[in-house]
C-alpha cells in the first residue's frame, strides 16, 4: 500500500493495475480552492484524479449529488419554464377569450374575409348569408344566384350537373344550422326565406321619421339649368373617382395615398386602420345617390368595423366630428339603427377623456385602456378650445336618439365651466387647463385651435330650433369681441381676422378661418337683430378675401395660411404655409353665401375651385394635396384626406343643386359637413321615445 504524502490518501494496487481513489479537491483543501492553486497542483501531478480504471479501461465516474451552484442553475431553469407555462395559460388570446376553439374560429373568420375564394366553407356560426356585395381588397364580389338558393338540395343538384365544378364538402363541426344566423349584433338580421328571385332578403331595422306633412329632400335635387346639372354630374364623377380608388387600393385603411396607391394613416386616428374614409364619406355617397357604393360602405360598418382594433391614442375631436358625426348623419338620413348603435359604441369609448378635475376633456384617449392625455406642446398640458368646444352637436343629438342623457350632460358641463370663467377682453383663449380650470397662454384665433368652437355656438342654437338662447348669446358676445380686437382691413381694402397673442396682433389668417364667411352669413339670415347687417357685411368681406387668396396663386387654390404685410396681401410667405391639402373651408363659404344671397359669383367661384382641383390635384389613383400653390407644376403630397369626400365634395354638390336638397332650414352641417337634422322642424330627427 502506498500513501500519498501530500493528500494522506492510500493508493492500492491490485496486480499490475493501479486503482486511484477519487478524491474531491474542495473537500481536501477547503482553505485553498483558488484557481491558481488548483492549476499548480494539477500540473505537478500531486492532485488525485477523478478517473477510475478497471482492467486498464477508464470508467466514467459519477457524483450522487449536485453542487450548490449547479442546484441554483437548475432551479432557475425550472422557474423560467413554470413562468412560461403560467403566462401561456393566463395571457394568450385563446385562453382569455374562452377557449381554443373560439380563437380558431375567430382567426378563421379573419382569413376568410381576406381571401374567401381560397378556403373551404366556414363553420356554421361564422357563415355569411348576406346578399349584399362584399368588397375584398380590390374588387367587389357579388354572389351568383345559384349560390343564394335557399333550397340546399336544388343547389347540390345544380353543382352535380356541372362536371367541371369541384366543391369541397362542408366539414362536420358537430353543430346544427339554426333557422337564422346568429350575429354579434342582432340589429342586422337575415331572413333565410326563399325569395322568388333566388336572393336572401336582409332586414334592416330602422327608426321611422316623425309624422309630418313634409319630408326633406336628401337625394336628387337637380337644378333646372342644364349647364348646372352638368356641373353637378361632374362633382358626382369626382366622388366616384375618389371613392373607387380608395376601394381599390386602401379598402379598410384610414385614407388613401393616391400617387403611390396604398393606404395611409394619420396619427389622429391612431396606429391601426379603422376605415376613416368609409366612416367620413358614407353620407356623401348616400346624398349623391351612389347607392352601390353606399351599400358597400354600409355593409363594412355593419360587419367589419372593429372597435377592438382601435388600441392606440386617438383624437377625441377628430373621432367625434368624423366618425360619430358621420354615423349619426347616416342614421338621420336613413333611419338604419346600425349607424346609431355604432356611433354610441364609439362615443362610449370617448367618455373616459372627460374624467378630469374640471370635466374639460383631454385631447387624446386610448380606446383600449381608457387613459387620456393632452398634447405635450399645448401650453403646459392644456386642452384646446376648438376641440373640447366642438362636441356639442353630436353628443346632444346622440342623447336624444338613444335616450341616454350622459352625452348631453358632458357637453352641457363644458359650457357651464366656460360660462364661469373670466374672458380676457371678452375673448376665448385657445388653451384651457383641464386640471386647474384656468386659461393657458392668451392666444386667440378664428383659425386653427379656435375656429369650430364659435361655429358650434351658432349651430347648437340652430339645432335646437333656436331654443338654446344661451348658445346664441355666447356667439353674439364672442363675435363682438372678435370684431373689436381681431378684425382688420389691409391697405388695399381686404378684411381679415388677425391672430392675437398676448395683446399683440399677428397679421395672418389661416385657410381654416375662411369658414367664418359662411358662418357669419348664416348668423345674419337666421336671426334679425341689430347685428344682422354687420354680420352679412363682414361675411361678404371675409369670403372675398379668401377668394383672393385662391385667385392670387398660380394654381387658383389657396394656401394653408396667408399674411398681410407691406410687401404682400393674402399670400403665404413661408414655405410651410404654401401647401393645400384638399381643404373645404373656402368652398364651404361659397356654398353658404350662394344659398343665402343668391349672388351668382359665389357659385362661379366654387366652380373655379372645382376646376382647379381637377387640374392640379387629380391623379389616376384619386386626389392629392399639393405642396406649393404658387408653383407652375406643384409637387404632390400623396394623401387623399378623408375630409375631401366628407366636406370638399359634399359642399360642392349642393352648391350646384336645387336649394331643397339638404335645406338649411331643416339641416345643420357639423364642422365636418355631416348633416344633422334640426329638432322640431325636420321629421328625420328620429328622437328616442325612452
Amino acid at each position: 500500500m502506498l500513501i500519498c504524502l501530500v493528500c494522506s490518501v492510500p493508493v492500492q494496487s491490485f496486480g499490475e493495475v493501479p486503482v486511484v481513489v477519487s478524491v474531491d479537491l474542495f473537500d481536501l483543501f477547503p482553505l485553498r480552492t483558488d484557481s491558481k492553486f488548483v492549476l499548480k497542483m494539477s500540473a505537478t501531478g500531486i492532485l488525485p484524479t477523478h478517473q477510475r480504471f478497471v482492467n486498464g479501461v477508464p470508467v466514467p465516474s459519477s457524483r450522487r449529488s449536485f453542487r450548490a451552484r449547479e442546484r441554483y442553475v437548475i432551479f432557475l431553469v425550472f422557474l423560467t419554464f413554470g413562468l412560461i407555462c403560467f403566462g401561456t395559460f393566463f395571457f394568450l388570446p385563446e385562453f382569455k377569450t374562452g377557449g381554443t376553439a373560439e380563437s380558431v374560429y375567430k382567426v378563421y373568420d379573419q382569413i376568410k374575409r381576406a381571401g374567401p375564394e381560397l378556403l373551404i366553407p366556414p363553420p356554421p356560426h361564422l357563415e355569411d348569408t348576406r346578399e349584399a356585395p362584399r368588397v375584398f381588397r380590390h374588387e367587389t364580389f357579388v354572389k351568383e344566384d345559384p349560390h343564394l338558393i335557399g333550397d340546399r338540395e336544388a343547389l347540390r343538384a345544380k353543382i352535380e350537373q356541372d362536371g367541371e365544378l369541384k366543391v369541397l364538402e362542408r366539414p362536420d363541426w358537430g353543430m346544427q344550422k339554426s333557422s337564422s344566423t346568429s350575429k354579434t349584433n342582432d340589429l342586422n338580421q337575415v331572413d333565410e326565406s326563399v325569395i322568388a328571385e333566388g336572393t336572401v332578403a336582409e332586414k334592416i331595422v330602422t327608426v321611422p321619421p316623425a309624422i309630418s306633412d313634409h319630408y326633406p329632400i336628401v337625394k336628387g335635387g337637380e337644378d333646372p339649368d342644364p349647364a348646372v346639372r352638368e356641373k353637378r354630374d361632374k362633382v358626382k364623377e369626382m366622388m366616384k373617382h375618389a371613392w373607387g380608388n380608395y376601394v381599390r387600393y386602401a379598402w379598410g385603411k384610414n385614407e388613401l395615398r393616391p400617387v403611390s396607391k396604398r393606404g395611409h394613416s394619420a396619427s389622429i386616428f391612431g396606429a391601426m386602420p379603422i376605415g376613416a374614409t368609409i366612416l367620413d364619406g358614407l353620407d356623401s355617397l348616400y346624398v349623391m345617390g351612389l347607392d352601390t357604393e353606399y351599400k358597400q360602405a354600409r355593409d363594412w360598418v355593419a360587419n367589419e368595423l372593429d372597435l377592438a382594433a382601435m388600441t392606440s391614442d386617438v383624437s377625441v375631436f377628430e373621432v367625434n366630428i368624423r366618425f360619430v358625426g358621420g354615423l349619426l348623419a347616416c342614421f338621420a338620413l336613413t333611419g338604419d339603427v346600425i349607424f346609431r348603435d355604432k356611433a354610441q359604441q364609439i362615443a362610449d369609448k370617448l367618455l373616459p377623456a372627460f374624467d378630469t378635475p374640471t370635466g374639460i376633456p383631454n385631447a387624446l384617449v386610448n380606446f383600449k385602456t381608457g387613459n387620456s392625455k393632452n398634447y405635450y406642446w399645448a401650453s403646459g398640458g392644456s386642452s384646446i378650445l376648438s376641440e373640447f368646444g366642438t362636441l356639442h352637436l353630436e353628443m346632444a343629438y346622440l342623447s336624444d336618439v338613444t335616450g341616454n342623457p350622459i352625452y348631453r350632460n358632458k357637453v352641457d358641463h363644458i359650457r357651464k365651466v366656460l360660462q364661469g370663467l373670466e374672458k380676457p377682453n371678452g375673448l376665448y383663449p385657445n388653451y384651457l387647463n383641464p386640471k386647474t380650470g384656468k386659461w393657458g397662454q392668451h392666444h386667440m384665433s378664428m383659425g386653427a385651435l379656435g375656429d369650430s368652437f364659435y361655429e358650434y355656438l351658432l349651430k347648437v342654437w340652430l339645432q335646437t330650433n333656436k331654443e338654446d338662447n344661451e348658445a346664441r348669446q355666447m356667439f353674439d358676445d364672442a363675435m363682438q369681441a372678435v370684431f373689436q380686437h381681431m378684425l382688420r382691413t389691409s391697405p388695399s381694402g381686404l378684411s381679415y381676422f388677425a391672430e392675437l397673442k398676448f395683446d399683440r396682433l399677428e397679421h395672418k389668417m389661416d385657410h381654416l378661418s375662411c369658414f367664418s364667411g359662411g358662418l357669419l352669413g348664416l348668423a345674419s339670415k337666421t336671426l334679425k337683430n341689430d347685428q344682422s347687417q354687420r354680420y352679412m357685411d363682414v361675411a361678404k368681406q371675409i369670403t372675398n378675401t379668401c377668394h383672393e387668396s385662391y385667385d392670387r396663386s398660380n394654381t387658383k387654390l389657396g394656401p394653408e395660411a396667408f399674411r398681410f404685410t407691406e410687401g404682400a396681401e393674402a399670400r403665404a410667405m413661408k414655405t410651410s404655409e404654401k401647401y393645400y391639402i384638399l381643404r373645404p373651408e373656402v368652398i364651404e363659404s361659397y356654398f353658404y353665401m350662394w344659398r343665402l344671397t343668391k349672388d351668382k359669383k359665389y357659385r362661379d367661384w366654387g366652380w373655379e375651385a372645382v376646376q382647379a382641383l381637377e387640374k392640379y390635384c387629380r391623379v389616376p389613383g384619386g386626389y392629392t394635396g399639393i405642396k406649393n400653390v404658387y408653383a407652375e407644376e406643384p409637387q404632390q403630397d400623396d394623401v387623399q384626406q378623408s375630409f375631401f369626400l366628407a366636406e370638399t365634395l359634399r359642399v360642392s354638390l349642393p352648391a350646384v343643386s336645387d336649394d331643397n336638397i339638404l335645406s338649411l332650414d331643416e339641416w345643420v352641417l357639423n364642422t365636418e359637413a355631416h348633416p344633422l337634422p334640426i329638432k322640431g322642424v325636420n321629421p328625420n330627427y328620429r328622437e328616442s321615445s325612452q
